[in-house]
């Protein structure tokens, strides 16, 4: 069995106030803290079928123009999602089935591609807007019974588990593999850096803030107990542990990097929501919401939020 990683964009950075303030409040971090940032999902060779663990940003998903109010940049595009699949010598029809760790769009982007394949999703995402017009969606309930410390499961064989966590969406799952005396956990967002699993903090993102505790709660307690390889989506530690087949030890955190250096562009007018991947475009503006085409951005009301999941407007990028 093998697990790779589909490499999409590089280069990043997010604040410390967005990895950490979650629960502390953003005030008690430094905004001049970075993290390195990056996006990448995941593919498990079994040898017998192609799997996959979310799929990517949608195509023509515009690249981000950061500046220094950014507080996650998912980096510069390296290639689009299937360019970076297709490179790894893969085809669309090999892939059987797809587990989505969660509903946003950096991992659900390219869901469309592969229609042949099976789509697993938690039930209590299943109705998002980023699965519409998908056929092949099996929304789970997870009745497989606990898996360890997780209460709720589907056990999916060949040592592969996808796992209820609820809180960074309402339907959130984490895939764990077994191989080789060692766990590996594909967790989507449940941390967006590895500084905050090490420093036991919830990033600002969630639908369920309690809930999202108890998943990091279990995450950390499984890792106690288990050789565990944490493999991240929005962190080149991701891939650097995969490749590693580095094991956490939480008594002793990672040295963080410095970030890259970082390159402004030019702003198209376009602007990004940092945690689903709507795209406000003024050329179309939100007539559903009475805003007409033309508007610009910074001419929205100060209290329009994203249509798809209701953060406010501090929380988009300009790309």
């Amino acid at each position: 069995m093998e697990i790779k990683a589909i490499k999409f964009r590089a280069n990043g950075f997010m604040k410390q106030p967005f990895a950490l303030g979650g629960e502390d409040g953003q005030d008690k971090f430094d905004q001049k803290v970075m993290y390195r940032s990056s996006l990448q999902n995941y593919l498990i060779d079994t040898g017998k079928e192609v799997i996959l663990v979310d799929t990517g940003l949608p195509e023509g998903f515009p690249e981000e123009a950061p500046d220094e109010n950014t507080f996650i940049y998912m980096g510069e595009k390296v290639d689009n999602f299937m360019e970076a699949f297709e490179k790894l010598g893969y085809k669309t029809e090999q892939v059987t089935k797809i587990f989505v760790t969660h509903k946003h769009a950096d991992h659900t982007g390219a869901l469309k591609f592969f229609p042949n394949a099976k789509i697993y999703v938690g039930e209590e995402d299943a109705s998002a807007d980023e699965y519409k017009g998908l056929n092949n969606i099996i929304p789970v309930k997870f009745e497989d019974g606990a898996y360890y410390n997780f209460p709720e499961s589907m056990n999916v064989g060949g040592g592969i588990h996808y796992v209820k966590a609820k809180g960074h969406t309402n339907g959130n799952a984490i895939v764990i593999v077994e191989n080789d005396g060692l766990f590996y956990m594909i967790h989507g967002d449940v941390t967006y850096t590895d500084e905050a699993l090490y420093a036991n903090k919830l990033s600002v993102v969630y639908e369920d803030k309690n809930a999202a505790r108890e998943t990091l709660n279990r995450v950390r307690e499984f890792i106690t107990k288990h050789p565990t390889v944490y493999v991240s989506t929005h962190t080149p530690l991701g891939y650097e542990n995969l490749e590693s087949k580095k094991v956490v030890d939480l008594n002793n955190p990672p040295e963080s990097l410095p970030v890259g250096e970082i390159t402004f562009k030019t702003k198209s007018g376009k602007y990004v929501c940092s945690i689903c991947g709507y795209v406000y475009d003024p050329a179309v503006g939100d007539p559903e919401r009475g805003i007409p085409a033309g508007t610009t951005f910074e001419k929205l009301p100060e209290d329009w939020k994203c249509p798809r999941c209701k953060q406010p407007k501090t929380k988009f990028n300009a790309a």
